[in-house]
């Protein structure tokens, strides 16, 4: 009976939200921003980012956060060498002088105490530009193989490329931009 307490005990402080700010760092093997942009009218094409560091603060019981998340530009994948190239160049993210971009808010947005949003900046090619996110199954648990905390979520946004001063192809190649973005993160 002592040994059925505990587990209950342990598996409800597990599932309880958080009762002080708790902070985690970005999984970079499970969070790969992905990209939606129109190709002439033919198609929708994506791209996704490898490289994506960063951290999140937590305070579920207070419905307060921030998110800080860079992605490194460089690490752009379309799926063909040739292609990459051509993005990394200053027709399109400039990697060289722009290296990264990235997405930082102090403000997360809750529907009573369901997370479903982040409202704050995002900085490409040197501009910055408000930019709100919608989040969405926000899950926190132990991981089941490491047994580590860890969150995940799904956020969602567009933006104007034109916004950041990319305008190549326009308007041959959409100006709007979809922003999908899986994220997991493992309490520090």
């Amino acid at each position: 009976m002592k040994t059925q307490l505990a587990v209950a005990l342990f598996t409800s402080a597990i599932a309880m939200p958080a009762l002080a700010v708790d902070s985690y760092a970005i999984d970079p093997y499970h969070t790969c921003p992905v990209f939606e942009i129109d190709h002439l009218g033919f198609s929708i094409q994506r791209g996704r980012f490898n490289k994506v560091t960063g951290n999140i603060q937590l305070d579920l019981a207070a419905r307060a956060g921030a998110i800080d998340v860079t992605i490194d530009s460089a690490s752009i994948d379309m799926g063909f060498d040739e292609w990459d190239e051509r993005m990394r160049s200053d027709e399109f993210f400039n990697v060289e002088k722009f290296p990264t971009m990235r997405f930082k808010s102090e403000k997360l947005v809750f529907d009573g105490d369901k997370l479903v949003g982040a409202e704050g900046q995002f900085t490409l090619l040197g501009v910055t530009k408000p930019l709100t996110l919608t989040i969405g199954g926000l899950h926190c648990a132990v991981h089941p193989i490491n047994k580590k905390p860890l969150c995940g979520a799904n956020a969602t946004a567009a933006i104007k490329r034109s916004d950041y001063g990319m305008v190549k192809y326009l308007p041959g190649i959409g100006d709007q931009v979809k922003l999908i973005i899986p994220v997991e993160a493992f309490k520090d």
